[in-house]
């Protein structure tokens, strides 16, 4: 065979051999954290990120959060505003779920900022829910894998109903343990063909009696929670999974960059009014369903 014909054998096997790669390359999961299986049935990556208190720098004109400006107690200005998104959005793409439950946004500039900071191209729902303190929901999620089609804000939750896959999924975020049980007895009687997903506060629920099991209690039996104090975790967030949907796995997302060698706790924004710059109190749970 003459040279020139070998190498251009040679070359086009080396094509398509590159083209092969790029092409599984590009077909990986993008998430950083999902969990082996041999099932190729679609998997959803859920998670709930209470972000310790993302305000904006501006005074508010129906709650007091002159703490939070830049003339207050704690300095809350613009770089230190900016840090809090930066470092938000990266605990964020760490995770790469495709469902994201936040708990503690001023309102929907803080919102429309943390989207902006992300690498994930999300699309947001936020709700205003006139509380003292100015805190609100939202929810961060892919557009291609999440259809939400109703939403009920109330006192402390945020109730959004939605198609995933082939499910009529509910959402239920909570910031209370008493308001987790009464949204969830109510929903079970209006809306029972939702098979819900409760994030959040639910410490003092019966899940079984709902229909829900925790798919946070195997992490919390292994000693892992969301918050530390006094040298011990406490799972203060959890994630209640309708029976009718299966869990594949759920944890507590703890890594290293979170964590402060020292104490052992989350790197906090604030140890008392004393700025330190960190991520946030409390760690964010996750759940993976099917």
């Amino acid at each position: 065979m003459p040279l020139r014909k070998m190498f251009v054998r040679q070359m086009i096997c080396l094509l398509l051999t590159a083209a092969c790669l790029l092409t599984a390359a590009a077909q990986r999961p993008r998430t950083g954290i999902r969990p082996q299986t041999n099932d190729r049935r679609v998997q959803t990556g859920i998670a709930f990120y209470d972000v310790d208190k993302i305000y904006d720098t501006l005074p508010a004109l129906f709650y007091d959060d002159e703490e939070y400006t830049p003339e207050g107690r704690r300095h809350w200005d613009t770089e230190r505003y900016r840090r809090k998104i930066r470092n938000t959005a990266a605990v964020i793409d760490s995770m790469a779920l495709e469902i994201v439950a936040l708990w503690g946004v001023e309102n929907e500039a803080v919102v429309r900022d943390l989207v902006a900071a992300c690498r994930g191209d999300y699309t947001y729902i936020h709700r205003t829910l006139n509380t003292l303190d100015g805190m609100d929901f939202a929810l961060l999620y892919y557009g291609d894998r999440f259809f939400p089609h109703y939403v009920e804000p109330g006192r402390r939750y945020l109730y959004i109903e939605g198609t995933l896959g082939r499910d009529t999924v509910g959402l239920v975020l909570c910031a209370e343990n008493r308001m987790a049980e009464w949204v969830v007895r109510d929903l079970r009687e209006e809306r029972p063909s939702a098979r819900l997903v409760v994030l959040g506060r639910s410490a003092t629920m019966e899940p079984a009696r709902y229909g829900l099991h925790d798919a946070t209690a195997r992490a919390e039996r292994a000693g892992r929670g969301t918050i530390h104090s006094r040298g011990r975790w406490t799972m203060r967030d959890r994630i209640l999974v309708d029976t009718c949907l299966e869990t594949v796995a759920a944890d507590v997302f703890a890594r290293r960059f979170l964590i402060d060698p020292r104490s052992g706790s989350p790197l906090a924004t604030f140890k008392g009014r004393v700025y330190c710059g960190g991520y946030g109190y409390s760690l964010p749970v996750f759940v993976y369903i099917r």
